[in-house]
């Protein structure tokens, strides 16, 4: 059965993904520098912590991310369908769309321009236009599904359709507001409603653009990847039911010991431990399928990130729970404990992921075969001996930030009054996260040096086989 794949929108996807990664990972790293050597922030408005944080935050999940999963999404429905994209000027309305709202952010963010939520910060004019390009991508994608050429629908499908549904739902719900300028609006909840309405759209944010499609991702792709069937098809069938079902009532445990009522606060904490079965169901359905190709796993630094993505996945989803526990939570909440592991799953899952699932495509996309196989495991390397630096050393801050804020001397007075007590002893740790974080983005410099050759072989002579990345 042939049909047209469109891989030219695929490239586009992947390019800007990768182009956008470096700038919102070289943000981080600037981030980094600026917490451990505070003239970092130059005393200028524009490059201030403040100004720079969510322009880091929106890069790396909405452009880098963003742009990976409509990469992996454009190259795989097709091939799942066995049918093209529905509407090849829907696609490219999309893509172009989808950047000119990242530039909009890239400008707005670093001057000041904000509606102050956690991965909402966009003002008015550009959450209505996210609106309409994501009604143009879903009007694609369920034209795609709806003309399939196959019956069956794979289980990679149903995560997608997941983040297409629930991604809208939340967008437009939390940035419900009452324009004033063009710059300013003023949302319609009030008080602890708005900020209920905020973590139900903060974690879910999370779980249906940076989980869900990722999953759908893996169950395609890390199969292809090893040439092997996925280890349980029932068991996926049941992650993705039990998964969509536990995330979307996990949000409020973003509150606990705030005012929010305790009985909302339990709910949340109770859904999220609920939230381990089908989380580590998953994770277990992705290490199992490389049984039988675990020797490739020396050779084959696709088979290496996905091996290291997924128990990243396995780590996180056990970590968050265990940090919705009230307990826990009165430790860790507020401090860098919190951001370990937010970036334990944003750059050791996703991140890992997309570098596996990009290794795999490039070559296919562009007829060509990967440039170098040594500099691909130089990347893994980097990559993952950095994430590792970074949130151990992200644990150990939130930890001592954490002791040091509850501890009290024999009068029963804070022993730590002076806030900067804190701060000069996290100071070693801050150090630490900057080699990490700088380790991640060279890595990333790595990789885009080898797709760069790898692109140029592309409509040459036809190169021999890579040797590991041949099967």
């Amino acid at each position: 059965m042939s049909f047209d794949t469109d891989d030219a929108m695929v490239k586009k996807f992947i390019l800007a993904s990768l182009l956008f990664g470096l700038v919102g990972m070289l943000v981080g790293v600037i981030l980094a520098l600026q917490l451990a050597f505070w003239p970092a922030n130059l005393d200028l408005p524009w490059t201030t912590f403040g100004r720079l944080r969510p322009l880091h935050t929106n890069a790396v999940i909405f452009a880098f991310t963003g742009n990976f999963i409509f990469a992996a999404i454009y190259y795989s429905l097709p091939r799942l369908t066995k049918t093209p994209m529905w509407s090849p000027v829907l696609s490219q309305i999309h893509f172009w769309g989808w950047q000119a709202i990242i530039l909009s952010a890239a400008i707005s963010l670093p001057l000041g321009f904000t509606q102050t939520h956690e991965y909402a910060e966009l003002v008015w004019p550009i959450d209505i236009a996210i609106t309409v390009i994501w009604v143009v991508f879903a009007i694609n994608f369920f034209g795609t599904v709806l003309t399939r050429k196959v019956k069956h629908m794979y289980v990679a499908i149903w995560f997608y359709m997941s983040m297409v549904i629930t991604i809208a739902v939340l967008h437009i719900f939390n940035n419900l507001a009452l324009p004033a300028t063009l710059t300013r609006s003023y949302p319609i909840y009030a008080g602890m409603t708005d900020a209920l309405v905020q973590w139900w759209y903060g974690h879910n944010a999370v779980g249906f653009l940076l989980t869900t499609p990722i999953l759908g991702i893996m169950y395609y792709f890390l199969p292809k990847s090893v040439n092997r069937p996925v280890f349980s098809y029932r068991l996926s069938i049941i992650h993705f039911w039990a998964l969509v079902f536990i995330y979307i009532w996990a949000g409020p445990h973003h509150l606990l010991w705030s005012g929010l009522p305790d009985w909302a606060q339990t709910l949340g904490m109770v859904f999220s431990i609920m939230l381990i079965a089908p989380s580590w169901g998953g994770m277990l359905n992705g290490l199992l399928t490389l049984r039988g190709a675990w020797d490739r796993l020396r050779t084959d630094p696709i088979v290496k990130f996905w091996a290291v993505g997924v128990s990243f996945y396995g780590m996180s989803t056990f970590e968050g729970p265990m940090m919705s526990i009230r307990a826990v939570n009165s430790l860790s909440h507020y401090t860098d404990w919190t951001i370990g592991h937010v970036h334990g799953g944003a750059l050791g899952w996703v991140g890992m992921a997309a570098f596996a699932c990009f290794y795999y495509v490039i070559p296919k996309v562009w007829k060509t075969t990967l440039h170098s196989v040594s500099l691909a495991t130089a990347h893994f390397w980097l990559a993952t001996v950095g994430i590792v630096f970074y949130i151990v050393a992200m644990w150990a801050s939130g930890i001592t930030q954490g002791l040091m804020w509850r501890a009290v001397d024999e009068g029963g007075q804070l022993q730590y009054g002076n806030f900067m007590d804190t701060v000069l002893q996290l100071m070693p740790f801050y150090w630490i996260r900057l080699v990490g974080g700088l380790m991640y983005l060279s890595g990333l410099l790595v990789m885009l040096y080898n797709v760069a050759r790898t692109i140029q072989t592309a409509g040459s002579a036809e190169r021999a086989p890579t040797p590991a990345l041949a099967k």
